[in-house]
């Protein structure tokens, strides 16, 4: 995990709620990865991956909530955010081979997908239609987070 260096952007403010809409992908990517994934069925307070973890694969909420935070250095929670049917969880580290940049954690009764990082990463290489929607959805979170910040 690469070293968090601190951002005085953030000293002294409540954390950035930002819109989390920008995680849900289209309803034909969704169905395309659905296809390929490994369903988890979550109890309560189910930890998917946490914030400086190597990505393992990509998570797809079917139904249900997750909750999405950030936290700085010190431990102090700088954003945070709930993700509903529809998102791509874990996409950043995924495509950007990096850690996580947030921890997700399912609510009781969160149905998801889970494609392992190989088995992405083939789809990517063979469906440049699905290539195409991801790269949307990556670009959603980018103005999400550059909108929250504002």
């Amino acid at each position: 995990m690469g070293r968090l260096v601190p951002n005085p952007f953030f000293r002294g403010r409540k954390p950035v709620k930002f819109d989390a809409s920008a995680f849900v992908a289209d309803p034909e990517l969704v169905k395309a990865l659905e296809e390929r994934s490994k369903p988890i069925a979550c109890e309560a307070d189910h930890l998917l991956f946490r914030q400086g973890d190597a990505p393992a694969g990509l998570y797809v909420l079917h139904a249900g909530e997750v909750s999405l935070k950030m936290e700085s250095p010190r431990g102090k929670s700088i954003v945070s955010a709930k993700a509903a049917p529809g998102s791509l969880l874990g996409l950043p580290g995924l495509i950007g081979n990096a850690v996580y940049t947030l921890t997700a954690v399912a609510h009781a009764g969160a149905q998801l997908g889970f494609i392992e990082r190989d088995e992405f990463m083939q789809l990517m290489q063979s469906d440049p239609m699905i290539s195409f929607k991801i790269l949307q959805v990556l670009a959603a979170e980018v103005r999400s987070a550059r909108g929250a910040i504002r």
